[in-house]
């Protein structure tokens, strides 16, 4: 365990603690005096932190995706600057990815929220679709990355479509269960990307405090059987994935792409449902996703008009084996 202040009863007390808080979002400094702050984790008056779920926990507005090109010392340099901004999230959904940022975490893990999966040894792939399987794997990543627990273990289902089987389902839930249980989960949940199966999973199953899905600036609400309302309904958490399209969002303009950036960050976020946890490479796109957070929600004319012309581009450029996100149009 990286850091010898915190045991795993001790996480456990603040969990219970956690349930107990308050169902608040802060926006900035000027809202900060309505709760303790304190509960925060890692809380900078300048971020804003949004309720996620069930979970009670205080996320920030942005978080950290797994996905980076980074190597590992730009990569903890990445994890510092996010600790300075108040970011307090982390989604790690490889191996490589838990063992970096566990690694980029040492002696200062009671700053961060980590979230894990260990994607190619989970269900999706077809010899992991048991509870005691899964269980195997949680623990030897645990062990692998020198942590007791993970605060939030999300499983990586079927993707790109599709959905799994009733009996895989259970065995899901049952060994996210046991692992909430024995202490090596706080909080318990799955990413797909077929928006169907979320639906049907959190209803079916409350034990289910978070998910992990797709959703980009071409993403909307859908006006009927929506995954929104399903989510408000059952208290779970959203975190959303590919905020930038998987790239397609840019060009090879770095200001522009900075630009676009930010009115992606800035569109999702007025969702008030799902908090972007977009892949950063740099210091510099930190600081810009930062930046975003400060900015209004609501978009101009001439910002909509915009955004709306650089998302056609991106819809149209997206390769053949990211066909699948347009499926997210509407959630």
């Amino acid at each position: 365990m990286n850091n010898p202040m915190m045991t795993r009863r001790q996480f456990m007390r603040d969990s219970a603690t956690a349930a107990a808080g308050a169902a608040i979002v802060l926006a900035g400094a000027a809202e900060a005096k309505d709760i303790d702050t304190s509960k925060i984790l890692n809380y900078n008056p300048d971020m804003e932190y949004r309720r996620q779920g069930k979970t009670n926990l205080m996320v920030s507005a942005v978080c950290l995706g797994g996905h980076s090109r980074s190597n590992p010392q730009e990569r903890t340099e990445i994890v510092s600057r996010c600790i300075d901004a108040g970011i307090n999230y982390i989604d790690a959904c490889t191996a490589g990815e838990v063992n970096r940022d566990a690694k980029a975490l040492k002696g200062r893990r009671d700053k961060m929220y980590l979230a894990l999966s260990h994607c190619g040894n989970e269900v999706r792939n077809e010899e992991y679709r048991t509870s005691k399987k899964l269980l195997d794997v949680l623990d030897g990543l645990l062990q692998e990355s020198g942590q007791e627990y993970t605060d939030l273990w999300r499983i990586t289902c079927y993707e790109p479509g599709g959905r799994h089987t009733f009996d895989t389902a259970c065995e899901v839930v049952d060994a996210l269960e046991k692992a909430k249980k024995q202490g090596k989960a706080r909080f318990i949940g799955f990413s797909t990307h077929d928006r169907r199966w979320i639906k049907f999973m959190i209803e079916y199953f409350p034990q289910i405090d978070c998910v992990c899905f797709p959703f980009t600036t071409m993403s909307r609400r859908a006006q009927t059987d929506s995954v929104f309302d399903a989510l408000k309904k059952q208290d779970v958490g959203a975190f959303g994935i590919k905020p930038f399209a998987a790239g397609s969002l840019f060009t090879g303009d770095k200001e522009e792409n900075l630009k676009r950036a930010r009115l992606a960050i800035r569109y999702i976020l007025a969702s008030n449902t799902v908090i972007p946890i977009p892949g950063m490479n740099s210091l510099e796109q930190v600081d810009n996703v930062v930046k975003a957070v400060k900015e209004r929600r609501q978009l101009d004319l001439k910002e909509e008009a915009a955004l709306g012309a650089v998302s056609e581009q991106a819809w149209a450029n997206l390769p053949q084996n990211y066909q699948w996100l347009k499926d997210w149009q509407y959630v």
